[in-house]
């Protein structure tokens, strides 16, 4: 076996699901909430939820077909660079991301189309059962594939025949008590990223003077939302923290930079954990705390990674940074989400330029949170591919060399840099244009096959406005 093939490997997938995530992650909260606003339009008749919903429907359109190409490469990996794991694991992951085709896909490529060009040509009523069931199918997408990664986390169900995993209980695959954790950890992930977006935006209209009513639409919606969610994201977060600590027990030790068992424990609040030594630098901790946290108990025993062999062992820096990271993300859009709502129920949040300026600059706070939590996830799973059953370094394509990795890995980050350009400027684009004074109906030049033709096209001379079912 390549090392460096391995490393490469493993900085390629590393890097092409970093990159991915960020669009599932801001279209599945997306897609949920252009279904509220299209309800809310139905139920009042209001003309400015129908402006918003049609200005971020462009958005969603563009976000959407980035996540699509980003991750379509993302499965020829599994053959390419990790053969091995790809035939012992296809029993499962393979049914189960064929799951995802079957229900995700299927769904968003039904209505999809209906979403962009079908708005005159259906009842309001199956106009919006269509955005549900996008929404809908945005999270099937996100359920198929933390199924996948739960079962990757947590094995279960199976039975080793012939040297390959054969699922022998799909109910106990499916629905593993972790799935039921990490997937609304998840879910709640993205609603969460979409309000923080929608929110900045508000804020960034309110501070130019620009489409003051859609402006206090996206920013006291997202902020609610935000408020509202944010606690329960944490608790869901802290249910996630629990399944470590029952379950992957190495990784918890590192996240917490827990070198020796403590009974109590402490809790590592800042450090620099020094493997070499196997000791933490500059430590700051909270006696008791860490058997608090760990057991819900003041006395228990905490195991450290001293405890496990050091081939078993995680990396220690990258998840007990990154999981820092993502609770700091965490409690700054709790901060911002309530004193945001409690200002913008005194009337007082459009005349707080400073927090204005605050929520605007919080637009990115989600994406690293994100990020963050899946590097803590899944750099604290090594050195397993298969938590406790397959080595990532026997999972690789044995005869994969370096030369063709680093091919392989230039390609994709020179692609991916050019559509991570492309996205990031139309949507800059889109974003500036905002929530146009008329009704941006598809032009006639917008045909399904398309679908850019309709988030590229001026507004007409003389646009207006057309109520729903008009």
């Amino acid at each position: 076996m390549d090392f460096t093939a391995l490393l490469l490997s493993r900085l390629q997938f590393a890097f092409t699901v970093s990159f991915h995530i960020v669009f599932p992650s801001f279209t599945i909260g997306l897609a949920a909430w252009l279904t509220v606003l299209e309800a809310l339009h139905l139920a009042t008749g209001r003309p400015a939820y129908r402006l918003v919903f049609e200005f971020w429907l462009k958005i969603f359109g563009v976000a959407f077909g980035l996540g699509v190409v980003s991750g379509v490469v993302m499965g020829f990996q599994f053959g390419t660079n990790w053969s091995e794991f790809s035939r012992m694991s296809g029993p499962i992951q393979g049914v189960l991301l064929s799951y995802e085709t079957f229900t995700a896909f299927a769904l968003e490529a039904s209505f999809f189309g209906v979403l962009l060009f079908g708005r005159r040509k259906v009842a309001p009523w199956f106009y919006l059962f269509s955005t549900a069931m996008v929404a809908l199918g945005t999270t099937f997408s996100a359920f198929w594939i933390m199924v996948n990664n739960s079962w990757m986390q947590v094995p279960v169900g199976y039975v080793v025949e012939n040297g390959v995993y054969a699922p022998t209980d799909w109910a106990r695959i499916i629905f593993s008590p972790v799935v039921w954790v990490r997937f609304p950890h998840m879910l709640l992930a993205s609603y969460l990223t979409c309000a923080f977006c929608v929110a900045a935006t508000g804020a960034w209209y309110l501070l130019r003077g620009d489409f003051a009513a859609e402006a206090r639409i996206m920013l006291r919606m997202g902020l609610y939302l935000a408020a509202v969610l944010v606690p329960v994201q944490i608790f869901f977060g802290h249910l996630t923290g629990d399944y470590v600590h029952d379950y992957q027990p190495a990784k918890f030790a590192a996240i917490e930079g827990r070198w020796h068992d403590e009974q109590p424990a402490s809790e590592v609040l800042l450090a620099i954990p020094d493997p070499a030594t196997e000791s933490d630098r500059y430590a700051i901790s909270v006696p008791v705390l860490g058997s608090l946290i760990g057991s819900l108990s003041l006395t228990s025993k905490e195991v450290g990674l001293a405890s496990f062999p050091a081939e078993d062992r995680p990396p220690v820096l990258i998840p007990f940074f990154t999981f820092r990271i993502m609770v700091g993300c965490g409690l700054a859009m709790l901060a911002l989400a309530w004193v945001g709502t409690y200002l913008g129920r005194k009337g007082r949040l459009e005349r707080n330029r400073p927090l204005l300026w605050l929520i605007f600059l919080s637009f990115p706070l989600p994406f690293v949170a994100i990020l963050t939590g899946w590097f803590t996830a899944e750099v604290g799973r090594q050195p397993w591919a298969v938590y406790g059953v397959l080595r990532t370094a026997d999972a690789v394509t044995p005869f994969l060399t370096t030369r063709a990795a680093a091919t392989s890995l230039t390609v994709y980050g020179a692609i991916y840099g050019f559509i991570f350009a492309f996205g990031v400027l139309y949507i800059h684009r889109l974003l500036r244009a905002g929530p146009a004074g008329g009704l941006v109906l598809p032009p006639a030049a917008a045909v399904p096959d398309r679908p850019m033709s309709v988030v590229d096209q001026p507004l007409p001379a003389g646009a207006r406005y057309v109520p729903a079912g008009e």
